[in-house]
């Protein structure tokens, strides 16, 4: 179940019909896959895998069914492969207004905000980060653009008006540190970042595990005969995996899923493993979970297997994109950037909604200081941070496992 964005259709016409005055050398490059295109394609994939390894969990499970089973990653894979196409999205019409405000600058912030169609609550919440902006040198329409790359995330984080001054001090300083000759190249570098960090992830991510996924389900269902966690082992490997290592995490994934808490330092666990290593035992995990004499067992078998995934996924190709080694010199930080939406993060899977600032405010104070935002104190650059907030949105999953089967409708890029 998709959360329609904010905008209204008039707005997305509007841009539109603005920014096809732009010359054609932007309109030829609409021939590759927009950003939003790979992402739907991405979502949909996702979908057609959770299905198909979900129906081998869970044989009760048909297409478009639900299960009471606990959900494998592949099931959270559409959900938060959609949360990452609403931050495209949202990139995509930051990007389009400020094609449209080269071309007419607005009057006033209201003008601007008037232009983006934005009403009720969530057009007072981005008036007010728009107004700190402006405080910080951005002019309106760059104030109304950075506020519009958050649309389409959890603005209601803005309500804590100490998570409102530390975003405003966070965009204010990637504008001000941003190359560029007038206020909108410098903020349209800004909403590049964004949009390149989050569809070069989603590239990375579903590339490797989503095609090891693949990989999986056609030699298996080209196999004959019984399938068993250890055919898996012995017979099915990935480029790079090491059969004796896979064997290794499978073992103690056996003797360890039911731990309390489960185990989830996987570099102190299995120091120099290869982590192509840790999908393949992951697989021989899940097959585990479709043998398990109890539902109980099977559904500490299932989280094992997520974490070794959501391990080689948040350690080997999401950190990588996220902070890369070396920045294109027509970017910002990309951490920095990540660091200022970071209050905002939200994924709906299925009915069950999780959000970032949810799991701070549930965690310690930090830093002790009753001035910072808890939300603010985080950085999902930082992989710690992302790691232990994905395991606290998986264990909130896991109490109401059927409704993530609720899956997303893909977006479509309206403006591509």
């Amino acid at each position: 179940m998709a959360i329609p964005p904010v905008f209204p259709r008039r707005v997305l016409s509007a841009l539109l019909g603005a920014t096809l005055l732009l010359s054609t050398t932007a309109a030829s490059a609409q021939s590759a896959p927009t950003p939003l295109e790979d992402n739907r394609t991405i979502t949909l994939g996702y979908i057609g895998i959770a299905y198909e390894l979900g129906g081998i969990i869970d044989p009760t499970l048909q297409p478009g069914g639900t299960s009471s089973a606990r959900p494998n990653w592949f099931t959270f894979a559409p959900h938060a492969s959609q949360a990452g196409g609403k931050g495209m999205y949202s990139a995509a019409l930051a990007r389009h207004f400020i094609a449209a405000a080269r071309l007419q600058p607005s009057m006033s912030l209201t003008n601007a905000l008037d232009r983006l169609g934005l009403t009720g609550t969530t057009r007072l919440q981005l008036q007010d980060l728009s107004l700190q902006l402006i405080s910080q040198g951005l002019t309106a329409d760059a104030a109304a653009a950075l506020s519009v790359m958050t649309s389409s995330l959890n603005v209601s984080a803005l309500a804590d008006s100490r998570t409102l001054l530390a975003t405003a001090s966070r965009l204010g300083a990637l504008y001000w540190s941003a190359p560029g000759l007038s206020p909108l190249d410098k903020t349209e570098v800004i909403v590049v970042t964004l949009e390149r960090t989050l569809h070069e992830g989603n590239l990375a991510i579903f590339n490797d595990i989503g095609g090891s996924a693949r990989l999986y389900l056609d030699w298996r269902a080209a196999a004959t005969g019984a399938i068993t966690p250890q055919r898996v082992l012995t017979e099915f490997t990935l480029v790079g995996a090491i059969n004796t290592e896979a064997w290794q995490a499978h073992a103690y994934a056996l003797a360890h899923a039911e731990d309390v808490p489960r185990p989830q330092r996987m570099d102190l666990l299995f120091p120099g493993l290869h982590w192509k290593s840790l999908l393949v035992a992951a697989f021989a995990v899940y097959e585990e979970a479709r043998l398990a004499p109890t539902p109980a067992r099977r559904d500490a078998l299932i989280a094992m297997g997520n974490n070794f995934v959501a391990w080689r996924e948040q350690r080997d190709q999401a950190q990588p994109v996220f902070t890369p080694s070396g920045s294109p010199t027509d970017e910002v930080s990309r951490a920095g950037v990540l660091q200022a939406l970071t209050p905002f993060l939200m994924t709906d899977f299925g009915t069950v909604r999780w959000t970032y600032a949810d799991y701070a405010y549930a965690q310690p104070d930090r830093d002790g200081n009753p001035l910072t935002s808890p939300p603010a104190e985080y950085s999902w650059a930082d992989f710690w941070d992302r790691w232990n907030g994905i395991l606290f949105a998986f264990d909130s999953a896991y109490t109401r496992p059927s409704e993530l089967w609720v899956m997303p409708e893909p977006l479509t890029d309206p403006l591509g």
